[in-house]
């Protein structure tokens, strides 16, 4: 079963959304194995995230490579909310 995690991100302003894509980009983490799929929204005075793995497993080897990244640029993820998909429906 596929897992939606929620980011409460904080400190993340658009400029520094972009920056974290170009570096994971340039990690050849641009598209991580295992993710279906990535929103981010703007929520309140910066963006926050969503995220649709395929499993633990490949969450967790993504953050090996986003976490320091957003150490460098002060971004807090805050602790991500996880569930159990229930259903998805594209389009």
């Amino acid at each position: 079963m596929a897992l939606c995690i929620y980011f409460p991100v904080e400190g993340m302003s658009a400029e520094k959304y972009e920056e974290i894509l170009r570096r994971l980009e340039a990690a050849g983490a641009g598209a991580p194995k295992g993710r279906s799929y990535h929103v981010s929204f703007q929520m309140g005075d910066g963006l926050q995230v969503v995220d649709v793995w395929d499993s633990q497993a490949d969450f967790d080897a993504f953050g090996e490579t986003l976490m320091p990244i957003l150490s460098e640029l002060g971004v807090n993820p805050g602790e991500p909310a996880v569930g159990e998909g229930h259903n998805i429906i594209v389009g």
